[in-house]
């Protein structure tokens, strides 16, 4: 098992999921905005869906397989998004990055905000080498963040996922230890 921490930036707090989450996870997670950009969010967003992901993240935060954090403003406390480490590979030291914002967040740095300081748990608690990330092409501000963040882009999957019946191609991002020192 993973132990949890909560993480603090200079305007937001990573906090553990909790069971308490599944409402404004429900609500974010079902604007078609966060669905369309995201790999394997569907559309519509099932109903008690994310009761099932918040158990489902719990389960493998257990395993060591995953740590998520609700990301919320400290001021008010008011949800913006998630983020997951996951995939954790003990043996090969890497995990990947995934994440989403609440569409009325975008476009204010919070993400930058929140991957330098996940990357420093990730590289100093969890003792990760490498951390990557997906995006489909036609969301080339995800490609942004990352690379302002550290990642180096590291290939392109061709037609890797299909999303709204139509294939996309997927771009992969990693940043190892080294660079991030």
């Amino acid at each position: 098992m993973i132990g949890q921490s909560v993480l603090e930036t200079q305007r937001l707090r990573l906090r553990p999921v909790k069971s308490s989450d599944a409402e404004v996870i429900q609500k974010a997670a079902s604007t078609r905005e966060i669905a369309d950009t995201m790999i394997s969010l569907p559309h519509p967003y099932p109903d008690g869906e994310a009761e099932r992901y918040i158990s489902r993240q719990q389960a493998e935060q257990k395993k060591g397989q995953s740590v998520t954090f609700i990301i919320e403003k400290k001021v008010g406390e008011r949800f913006c998004g998630v983020i997951e480490v996951r995939q954790i590979e003990q043996e090969h030291s890497q995990a990947e990055l995934s994440f989403w914002l609440a569409v009325e967040d975008w476009g204010q740095g919070y993400m930058s905000e929140v991957i330098r300081t996940l990357l420093q748990f990730g590289f100093e608690v969890l003792g990760l080498n490498r951390f990557y990330a997906y995006h489909m092409l036609r969301n080339p501000a995800t490609g942004r963040v990352l690379e302002k963040t550290g990642f180096k882009q590291e290939g392109l999957l061709r037609q890797r996922v299909r999303k709204w019946g139509k294939f996309e191609d997927v771009a992969l991002w990693a940043i190892l230890r080294k660079d991030w020192q």
